[in-house]
């Protein structure tokens, strides 16, 4: 299903976008040398219940988890890249924490990610990862407006990160959200230009590069719901929500 919203409804998708940047911002601002992913979650459990929002994630129980998500917040540490199931890990100085948020607000989602490296130690190699996926997702903004097509915005992605060195895994990629968190049209991190969906007015899309360092093959956690690479190596995770409009695109979740 892909939606396309009314010039009504998107002020809505712009307060579930503001709320979304809100509580990653301060997620980020929290999170330190001996912070647990357990306080993490708690606190993301938190503040979408003062907003008098709604979890995307906690009752969440798609095909390739294993049961319901349970949880509010995706924190996926160092080899750990998607749907990173919140556990008793306290992060350490280096560590490359990614923070994945979905959150539905007055019927519309928003859906954004973030990387950073955390305490005072900044390895080249986990800088350059999450450099990759911004400047991939800077330049998949860039290529999206109405009468664009979603080759036009995975072609602009994959040409970063491939130029950066990476491989890419087309498993999981950008998706539509609206109502819900994960519509068509699927938004790959690689594609020719030209090619899919033509981008209307009205679509929110979230676009996600991902990467890990030196392989593009996932495996899937002991617990079900964790994707990590499949070497060990370290991974990096960036996303926003964009809405097509009259103009360009709009990032709801800056």
């Amino acid at each position: 299903m892909i939606e396309i919203l009314s010039p009504t409804e998107l002020p809505r998708a712009r307060e579930a976008g503001a709320l979304v940047a809100d509580i990653l911002r301060t997620l980020r601002s929290r999170c330190g040398v001996g912070t647990n992913l357990r306080d993490i979650d708690r606190w993301a459990q938190a503040m979408i219940a003062e907003a008098g929002a709604q979890s995307c994630y906690v009752d969440y129980e798609p095909s390739f988890g294993r049961g319901p998500f349970g949880h509010y917040i995706c924190t996926s540490v160092n080899d750990a890249v998607l749907h990173g199931l919140p556990y008793d890990y306290t992060l350490a100085d280096g560590d490359l924490l990614s923070l994945d948020l979905a959150v539905s607000r007055g019927g519309v989602v928003a859906d954004s990610a973030v990387s950073f490296i955390v305490g005072e130690s900044k390895p080249a190699e986990s800088v350059a990862l999450i450099s990759a996926t911004e400047r991939a997702l800077s330049a998949g903004i860039a290529a999206a407006g109405p009468g664009a097509r979603i080759g036009d915005i995975s072609h602009a992605i994959g040409s970063v990160l491939r130029g950066a060195g990476y491989s890419i895994n087309t498993e999981f990629g950008g998706h539509g959200v609206g109502s819900t968190m994960h519509q068509d049209p699927h938004v790959p991190n690689t594609g020719r230009p030209g090619r899919g969906y033509r981008l209307r007015p009205g679509l929110l899309l979230a676009l996600e590069p991902w990467v890990m360092a030196d392989t593009a093959e996932l495996v899937t956690d002991a617990d079900g719901w964790t994707l990590r690479s499949a070497t060990g190596c370290r991974t990096a995770h960036s996303e926003h929500t964009i809405a097509i409009t009259d103009d360009g695109a709009e990032v709801l979740t800056r």
